[in-house]
């Protein structure tokens, strides 16, 4: 029976992000920089991922702590095999929200099937529009047109509103924002801009490197005025405006500069089955040996209760230069 499971600031559990795999196919500088995640790097054996009945299995257990979101993740999650299969599995309860992100690589392929099993939406990343600055920073050499083309698809089979999410580094990609903001204005589609964060330990995140999102609501809003809008929802991590002439909407993420820790309700679930209760952290508590050696839905349903109830996780809002230096969990394994 479902319950609400609220931590000591008295945020409730309600969205779970899950990783799929810790593959992906881009070398993004930011998350998996090639120089760590090379062909020598040793990637989780299939045996180490949670499988989908196992995962179908704790989300379950989840939902009756009061989870009514489900976002997967990798990695890049459409490199997992037949994924459709577990979204199928989680689509059999319509009140979940059922969302993927990906890099869109594949999704021009995937979208249809995707969508037949049930799931409801898709987030793209896609850090720049011109495409010398794309290939530089998914460093595959990896074209801009071949995740317009999955972003089309995903539309077309009726994965929408697509939102496209942009992590904005400074001297990399600052200058695009507004070519961005300009090519999805008016598409329905929603661009979010994501302040780049020291998320895992191999990113060489500074502070220098961030630009705050006021900034870019500046740059925006003198090409295009645009206004603020409520939230659509209490833990809701972008900030919306619209803009004036009523093209449609965008998002800022604003980790960095301002903190949204005091309304999050996002555990995560890695792909080797530890869960997460903030993105930074440094540890995770391993739910698959529970899964594996025998564990009842109420004992495992007694850790996670336990896990969140105890939870205190406001690094966004105590972050220092000392603090972005410790060795957190890599983006790679559970999603972002």
């Amino acid at each position: 029976m479902q319950s609400e499971t609220a931590d000591t600031r008295g945020r409730h559990l309600r969205d779970l992000r899950i990783s799929v795999t810790d593959r992906c196919n881009f070398r993004c500088t930011y998350c998996m920089p090639k120089e760590v995640y090379g062909r020598d790097f040793q990637f989780l054996e299939r045996s180490q991922l949670l499988s989908f009945d196992e995962i179908n299995r704790l989300v379950n257990i989840f939902k009756d702590h009061g989870v009514e979101k489900i976002r997967i993740t990798g990695g890049e999650p459409l490199v997992r095999r037949q994924l459709e299969r577990l979204i199928e599995m989680l689509a059999q309860d319509p009140s979940l929200d059922l969302t993927l992100t990906t890099n869109a690589s594949l999704l021009k392929q995937k979208a249809q099937l995707l969508k037949d099993a049930g799931l409801k939406r898709v987030t793209v990343s896609l850090d720049s529009l011109d495409d010398t600055v794309f290939r530089a920073m998914n460093d595959v050499d990896f074209p801009v047109a071949k995740v317009l083309a999955g972003i089309e698809e995903a539309d077309r089979v009726g994965l929408n509103p697509v939102k496209v999410n942009m992590v904005v580094k400074r001297g990399v990609n600052d200058s695009a924002a507004v070519e961005m903001a300009r090519y999805f204005k008016g598409t329905g589609h929603i661009v979010r801009f994501i302040e780049f964060m020291d998320v895992g330990h191999t990113n060489g995140w500074q502070m220098e490197h961030v630009v705050p999102s006021r900034e870019l609501v500046e740059q925006i809003n003198q090409s295009f005025p645009i206004e603020p809008v409520e939230p659509n929802y209490t833990g809701e991590v972008a900030e919306r405006w619209r803009y004036v002439d009523g093209s449609g909407e965008i998002g800022f993420i604003s980790s960095v500069t301002q903190a949204f820790c005091r309304d999050c309700t996002r555990a995560r679930l890695s792909a080797e089955g530890s869960v997460y209760t903030c993105l930074f952290a440094t540890r995770g508590t391993d739910l698959r040996m529970l899964l594996r050696t025998g564990g009842t839905d109420e004992q495992i349903s007694d850790v996670i209760g336990n896990l969140w109830r105890a939870r205190t996780d406001n690094y966004s809002e105590v972050r220092t230069a000392e603090t972005a230096k410790q060795r957190k969990v890599e983006m790679s394994y559970i999603g972002g």
